[in-house]
């Protein structure tokens, strides 16, 4: 049986001589770009070198909707972090939407905008979407020290909040 680490070199590879993967792997990607929009706390849009407009969902966290208690200050946060700078995506899917979704880097350090956004207590983990175990630790002691909006006596999560007000009706006044 083949490993995962065999089907992932094999994709490089093929891609490096021209061929395209089977159809069942998925190469890994990285696309870069200068952060030219951010929608809210999870959600940018970059312009590649190309001059062409990607838009960037963060994977494995959910950040307030831009009408609920902390949506704006989760946007202004990764706006801070992230707007007018050089940023690296490692795409781990395209979601329904069409924006590519995975790990947000603008700085060498390594650490990515995700982890950033829980550690300030302007996200969710996003449980049905997560693959990285260690971002629960991370909401935890945003939650545990109150940070964000871990402020407020009883958040609620952005999945909830858009089925309670389908079509952003909350946000209308």
């Amino acid at each position: 049986m083949k490993t995962l680490r065999h089907i992932v070199g094999t994709a490089a590879l093929l891609s490096v001589v021209g061929l395209s993967a089977p159809p069942c792997v998925a190469a890994p990607r990285t696309i870069t770009g200068q952060v030219i929009k951010v929608a809210d706390g999870d959600t940018l849009t970059l312009r590649n070198t190309r001059g062409k407009k990607i838009r960037v969902r963060l994977v494995g966290i959910d950040a307030p909707e831009k009408c609920q208690p902390f949506g704006q200050h989760s946007r202004a946060s990764l706006a801070e972090l992230a707007l007018g700078r050089h940023a690296r995506v490692e795409v781990v899917e395209v979601d329904r939407y069409g924006r590519s979704v995975g790990l947000v880097r603008t700085g060498d350090d390594g650490e990515t905008l995700n982890r950033i956004q829980l550690r300030r207590g302007l996200a969710w983990v996003y449980a049905r979407y997560n693959r990285d175990a260690s971002l629960h630790a991370l909401a935890r002691e945003a939650r545990n020290a109150r940070r964000g909006l871990w402020a407020d006596e009883r958040p609620v999560e952005p999945w909830r909040w858009r089925r309670q007000y389908p079509g952003g009706k909350g946000c209308r006044r």
